[in-house]
């Protein structure tokens, strides 16, 4: 999720900003402490997100936010992240690495306990917006300095560390929000970044080697780019957060701002094309594992992030668990990871990562499609086995898609691959929840259609069940027999839109499915990284 720049002035990124990978296969012991420190970053900046959508109502209820306006606690730390990742790779060229990574982090910190200490919506949209920031750049540069400062050999071992971040803290994300919500009080889920970021810090101070500014880059900066694509993924990422809930192109400001993004994207795609200077090198696109790589990564993102989104509402509407139980639940999808992942790098030197890539994608799949015939009674026993082969699958993708997506990028080259790699995951995490989101409402009234249908009062087992119901509330205290008569009917409503509910929730589980479907076969068009021709092996 990083960027550094396409062109050698650019977008030197690693070149210029970040020592070339060397090619030998020691790593110094302050290097491993630079690559952890790093990933231990981009692990609370991924944790941020999921750990407060999981307390969010009680958030929303601290400081007086209605349901509609508090999702923009949420929206505004994602739009500013989704616009900084790609900025990452040239303003660490401009205040070198090590100075732009501690400032960002000792910022993520700080802002992180005066989240906790917010009193109203305004100021959590403007804390959050500014957190997401600089919380934005420990994704990508901790990617930049895993490809950057490891030599080839060993650049599995930090991609698994990465992979922590990437699908490890998505899934744990919710089991942490809703322990420390309904033991401590929301403001810790703030407050929880504070120690293990405080250790980042300490290790990255000590690891990063110090390297003058470049100050002067800033006025040969690709700013029509930056501003281009500042205001489209801006407006993009708003669409994709709002537009469900204003009925999409039926509300005059997703319109406005769909188009503002269209235009906006379009020429940034112009400008990184044909000035000298671009911001990132979308050229990397047409090199056949890159290209692909990055296919397959967008529509990770979108099953990532979408099942992360869709479980939990799943588990609240359906079951009505509450933050803690749908975290236990969801810790399944994250504890396996643990075990897992510290051996996939072996697994990287006996196989080929494509192997690898594809069974976790088969797995990952298989585990959606394992959920697509839930019932009423479908909930935390029969979710686990789902969310094991979940687990699995997501531990086999992340680290060997990224070493072959990314092998042969050029050092000049890191922080856009890196920049451009980790921007395409979150941008199919927010495709994924707006198109879920659509699915799941659009099919639950399809559902309900069809249902209704059979629920008629032309039929006899519909009378027998209203005359039960009718009679049950006349047991129970109704006295007005018409009274109770409505409410068998107001019942029978609720049973048939909770069955309807569960039959979208099954579909939007087969939607995730058939998307990783397809980045499977995404995944037979990659060559084995000893095959391209993308240039060297930084």
């Amino acid at each position: 999720m990083s960027t550094l720049q396409p062109t050698v002035n650019a977008a030197s990124a690693a070149t210029i900003s970040a020592p070339v990978a060397p090619t030998t296969s020691a790593v110094s012991a302050k290097t491993w402490i630079a690559v952890i420190g790093a990933t231990l970053g981009a692990f609370m900046a991924v944790l941020n997100i999921q750990i407060v959508n999981a307390s969010l109502a009680d958030i929303q209820g601290a400081i007086g936010a209605g349901i509609d306006d508090g999702g923009w606690i949420s929206t505004s730390y994602l739009i500013a992240e989704i616009v900084v990742i790609p900025l990452s790779g040239w303003l660490a060229q401009v205040f070198s690495i090590r100075t732009y990574l501690l400032t960002n982090a000792v910022l993520f910190l700080l802002l992180s306990a005066a989240c906790a200490l917010a009193q109203d919506l305004p100021q959590m949209i403007v804390l959050r917006a500014v957190q997401g920031f600089t919380g934005g750049v420990l994704i990508p540069m901790a990617f930049t300095l895993i490809i950057t400062l490891l030599p080839r050999g060993k650049q599995p071992v930090g991609l698994a560390l990465f992979a922590l971040s990437a699908t490890f803290a998505p899934a744990i994300g919710p089991t942490i929000g809703g322990y420390l919500t309904e033991n401590f009080g929301w403001q810790y889920i703030f407050y929880v970044n504070l120690v293990p970021g405080a250790i980042m810090v300490g290790m990255l101070w000590y690891a990063l080697e110090a390297k003058p500014m470049k100050l002067a880059l800033l006025r040969e900066g690709d700013w029509a780019g930056i501003i281009t694509m500042a205001i489209g993924l801006s407006a993009l990422q708003t669409v994709l957060e709002e537009g469900n809930k204003d009925d999409w192109f039926g509300s005059p400001f997703i319109v406005k701002l769909s188009v503002i993004a269209a235009v906006a994207l379009a020429a940034f795609l112009v400008i990184e094309l044909t000035v000298k200077k671009p911001l990132l090198n979308l050229r990397l696109l047409v090199r056949r594992n890159f290209g692909f790589g990055m296919l397959a990564n967008f529509l990770l993102g979108i099953a990532l992030y979408g099942s992360v989104f869709i479980m939990p509402q799943y588990l609240a509407r359906i079951q009505g668990y509450n933050a803690e139980q749908i975290g236990m639940v969801l810790a399944w999808t994250g504890l396996p990871q643990l075990l897992l992942i510290p051996l996939v790098p072996r697994l990287m030197q006996k196989f080929d990562a494509r192997i690898i890539i594809g069974i976790g994608f088969v797995l990952f799949a298989a585990s959606n499609f394992m959920n697509i015939y839930m019932t009423n009674d479908y909930a935390a026993d029969q979710l686990l086995w789902p969310n094991v082969v979940r687990a699995i699958g997501q531990a086999l993708v992340m680290a060997p898609l990224s070493a072959v997506a990314t092998a042969g990028i050029e050092a000049e080259n890191a922080g856009s691959a890196s920049g451009l790699f980790n921007m395409m995951r979150n941008l199919g995490g927010a495709v994924g929840i707006a198109l879920l989101q659509t699915v799941l409402t659009k099919r639950e009234q399809y559902h309900s259609n069809v249902l209704m249908q059979s629920v008629s009062v032309f039929e006899q087992a519909t009378r027998t069940r209203l005359e039960q119901l009718t009679q049950y509330f006349v047991n129970h205290g109704v006295l007005d027999r018409a009274d109770a008569s409505h409410r068998a009917y107001v019942a029978i409503g609720h049973i048939v839109q909770k069955q309807a509910y569960i039959f979208a929730f099954s579909d939007t589980f087969y939607l995730l499915g058939m998307a990783l479907i397809v980045a499977l076969i995404a995944v037979f068009f990659l060559k084995k990284p000893g095959q391209t021709s993308a240039g060297g092996a930084h």
